[in-house]
């Protein structure tokens, strides 16, 4: 049986950040593929769209879906428009899929409302789609507050990881929630987490050992 994972990135993001994570994952035994993704050009929804084409594309029988930040929410649209995927798990990274108080700030000023260009319809500023996924759902948020979040404006409820609050990755329809002492983007190039998001992708759970010397 063969298993692939595909990753999402967040937003303003191209995919390579996610590097690292990838590589490693592939050390674990998956064949693993980057789903790239105009993030501020078009909405959640139409993202998931384009994601719901290049899935069916993959050759392969189970297929799991890794995605950190902005890319949680675009599947949160896939399995609300597109709920018949192939089998696999489905693992979150620091996404705020009940709404980012960042977001909800930055579309208060005209100055900075074109940075969420379409990432906030129906996403980022809290009125995406709820998880309909009949598949396990597997969260990681990072509580370092160290981020473009404090930089920029400094008004996020801890704990946070510097962009998006613990309490915005966490819903009812969560199977799994893990947290971790990193940042929103540092948590994508700690071993230890690669490690839980391995973990996870094998059993439904975590097997995570905090504090392996570095920092977020």
């Amino acid at each position: 049986m063969r298993e692939t994972v595909v990753f999402l990135h967040g937003i303003w993001m191209t995919g390579i950040e996610m590097a690292v994570l990838r590589r490693r994952v592939q050390g674990c035994g998956y064949d693993c593929h980057q789903f790239c993704y105009h993030s501020v050009l078009r909405t959640p929804a139409q993202n998931a769209a384009r994601l719901d084409a290049y899935l069916a594309t993959l050759q392969a029988d189970v297929v799991h879906l890794v995605a950190h930040s902005l890319g949680g929410i675009v599947l949160l649209h896939l399995f609300d428009e597109f709920p018949m995927q192939k089998p696999g798990r489905v693992l979150m990274l620091g996404s705020p899929i009940s709404g980012s108080s960042l977001a909800r700030q930055l579309d208060r000023y005209a100055i900075t409302r074109p940075l969420l260009g379409r990432a906030g319809e129906r996403g980022l500023l809290g009125d995406a789609p709820r998880w309909k996924g009949t598949r396990e759902l597997g969260v990681i948020a990072g509580n370092r507050g160290i981020g473009i979040g404090m930089l920029v404006l400094g008004n996020i409820k801890p704990p946070h990881d510097g962009t998006v609050a613990v309490t915005e990755t966490h819903t009812s329809d969560v199977t799994v929630h893990l947290q971790v002492p990193y940042s929103h983007f540092g948590m994508l190039f700690r071993p230890a987490v690669a490690h839980a998001v391995c973990a996870f992708l094998q059993t439904g759970d975590f097997a995570f050992e905090p504090g392996d010397g570095s920092k977020g």
